[in-house]
């Protein structure tokens, strides 16, 4: 079987899966003119992918007006240089809307966030994202993590149902992604994808790589796209010295800055964003602004993370 067009582009990516941030302006309401502005630098910059009003894109914040307003100006930013994947979630009825919703504005695919609050078996589950998938012509993949964990045997029941084309980990339980990729492979032979959904994937990307994922999203890529790009280049060219240098710089300190605050991977992320001279505007509640210390230690670390890249050179 053919796979779909969303598969095939995004089943070898020429650079980082980008997740924008989204904009808003001083008064908290959407500021469309910076978002167009950070997409189409993102684009520009070496994005493989557009994963517009996400995670890091503030889904849960965002109306579905607004949602609708956010994913139609990616489209057009992206010009179909790129394919744009848009949020979807909650609970069926309203991920079912988001979906219609997106696909109305032009996206190429889904990302299908974990239902809203309640903890469901996996019967339930299965039936949730097989109704998502069957609602639109859009290509799904499902993102596990918090309340949606699946058994291998789910996502083997999700790898054979039409429309649903990956799975983004965003759980960390290297084990049941093991026996995830093993269950699919040896029940449905083909080209299932299966993404790093970590915060800051790429310091656990070489682990994921090794049990069969070789895709990730890249949050870095919003704020310091040179670092992000030279790291997916020197992962898949097996330049070790680099992924090495990349990761004790780098990455892990900006990992364990991240873990000074929740939601930090959300909105120290937009302070990068700021520091590179974009204005998106501060994050929606419940999130919060990062501390001004956290925001000057992000600067350095950034300072520092261009620095071993022309240590490299």
């Amino acid at each position: 079987m053919t796979p779909p067009p969303l598969a095939a582009r995004l089943s070898v990516p020429s650079g980082p899966l980008f997740f924008p941030v989204t904009a808003y302006g001083p008064d908290g309401s959407l500021h469309l003119d910076a978002y167009r502005a950070h997409v189409r630098q993102g684009v520009e910059a070496g994005a493989a992918a557009v994963f517009a009003c996400c995670g890091t894109g503030e889904f849960h914040a965002l109306t579905p007006e607004e949602f609708e307003t956010c994913v139609r100006a990616a489209v057009e930013e992206t010009a179909g240089r790129v394919p744009v994947v848009a949020g979807a979630g909650y609970g069926t009825a309203l991920a079912v809307r988001y979906a219609r919703i997106a696909e109305g504005a032009g996206a190429d695919g889904l990302l299908a966030m974990p239902p809203y609050l309640v903890v469901a078996g996996q019967e339930g589950l299965l039936r949730h994202y097989r109704e998502l998938a069957s609602a639109t012509a859009l290509p799904v993949v499902v993102y596990q993590r918090d309340n949606a964990v699946f058994t291998p045997e789910t996502v083997v029941d999700l790898a054979r149902t039409d429309g649903i084309i990956g799975l983004k980990d965003g759980l960390g339980d290297l084990d049941l992604m093991q026996r995830i990729v093993s269950a699919v492979r040896t029940e449905v032979p083909g080209d299932f994808l299966y993404f790093n959904g970590l915060p800051t994937a790429e310091q656990t990307q070489l682990a994921y790589r090794a049990v069969g994922v070789p895709l990730y999203s890249s949050a870095v890529f919003c704020f310091a796209p040179e670092i992000a790009l030279a790291f997916h280049a020197a992962l898949a060219s097996g330049d070790d010295a680099t992924v090495h240098r990349l990761l004790d710089g780098f990455y892990r300190p900006f990992v364990e800055l991240r873990a000074q605050g929740r939601g930090y991977a959300v909105s120290l992320v937009k302070a990068g964003v700021r520091l590179r001279g974009l204005d998106v505007g501060e994050v929606r509640p419940p999130l919060h602004e990062p501390g001004e210390d956290h925001v000057k230690q992000l600067a350095q670390l950034i300072e520092r993370g261009h620095a071993l890249l022309e240590e490299g050179r």
